[in-house]
């Protein structure tokens, strides 16, 4: 989702994107052909105070719209390079993309060190 107005990973059940992203115009930013500009931006983010059972459902209608997005993958990555502290974005809530970076930060450790030891030995 674009502008905010104020559980387990399901990454593997988010459909591949549909065409490759140079197929489409570069000079347009990838943010104009998300699915998601045409709903409703309550769906994306949390009112205050909601209860655990709405967030949930409409979290699980976030993520539907997200996985029929031909800009998922660039959505996702935008929130997690910024990173966005709220909402849905590409198919991921903000805990979600909180464990993805937490993974990407382990594996970035594991590498230097991997790399490290190579240039040691």
């Amino acid at each position: 989702m674009l502008q905010p107005p104020h559980s387990s990973l399901q990454v593997a059940a988010v459909p591949a994107q549909r065409g490759p992203a140079r197929d489409r115009d570069q000079d347009a930013p990838w943010h104009t052909e998300a699915v998601c500009r045409r709903d409703e931006a309550g769906l994306f983010f949390a009112p205050s105070k909601e209860p655990t059972a709405a967030r949930l459902s409409r979290e699980e209608a976030a993520k539907r719209v997200c996985a029929r997005c031909p800009v998922m993958i660039e959505c996702r990555e935008h929130a997690l390079l910024q990173p966005e502290p709220y909402g849905v974005w590409g198919g991921l809530t903000a805990a979600e993309r909180r464990v993805v970076l937490a993974r990407r930060r382990r594996r970035e450790v594991e590498l230097k060190k991997a790399t490290a030891t190579r240039i040691a030995g």
